[in-house]
């Protein structure tokens, strides 16, 4: 296996303990990913509740399923997101097509694209999460600063070719909110919705 395939070590002896049923591990992996599992599920389903019942439901499935992430598919992190992610657009599905059933009123096509818009939002935050600080600065100042790359190089104190290049790359990010698969996932943890 090439050095650049070979799994962080955290996540596979995370794994690992998990695996041998160490409840401290369930505990340093919610501590570590519960705040971006819940941010995820809350941006899919925008309800408080919900959110947490999400939340609680994957750390169940990975502490009853340890052996379901495969660290030679890519981090922990994007399996938790993915898991996530899977799981919220469930439950804003059959939430949906209750509500549809119930009142009669909406299409099925309706449905589907409030299902794909809040799944391209949730990928979208993870995405910006996700991505290296250099790159999240030089968008967040482009964006919610509403600055131009030339004000974005003098506040970050690099060249106005590398705040080109940051702000660049992080949009070229950004706009795989819209594929199919989750973000960063390798193909056997597709994100489809």
């Amino acid at each position: 296996m090439a050095k650049k395939d070979v799994p962080p070590r955290w996540d596979r002896k995370m794994q690992q303990r998990l695996a041998r049923g160490e409840a401290a591990a369930l505990g340093e992996l919610y501590d570590r990913f519960a705040s971006l599992v819940h941010g995820l599920a809350h941006r899919v389903l925008g309800d408080e509740r919900a959110a947490d019942g999400i939340t609680r439901e994957v750390f169940i499935h990975v502490w009853e399923h340890p052996d379901s992430y495969d660290p030679r598919q890519g981090p922990l992190r994007t399996w938790v997101a993915t898991l996530t992610h899977r799981l919220a657009v469930q439950r804003l599905r059959a939430t949906e097509t209750a509500a549809l059933a119930r009142e009669g009123s909406g299409t099925t096509e309706e449905l589907e694209h409030r299902v794909r818009r809040a799944s391209v939002a949730a990928r979208a935050d993870y995405i910006v999460q996700s991505m290296p600080v250099p790159l999240r600065s030089a968008l967040e100042r482009a964006y919610f600063q509403r600055r131009d790359y030339r004000q974005t190089a003098a506040d970050l104190g690099i060249t106005e070719d590398e705040a080109r290049r940051r702000l660049r790359l992080g949009l070229q990010l950004l706009s795989t909110a819209h594929d199919t698969e989750a973000p960063g996932a390798p193909p056997g943890y597709g994100g489809a919705v």
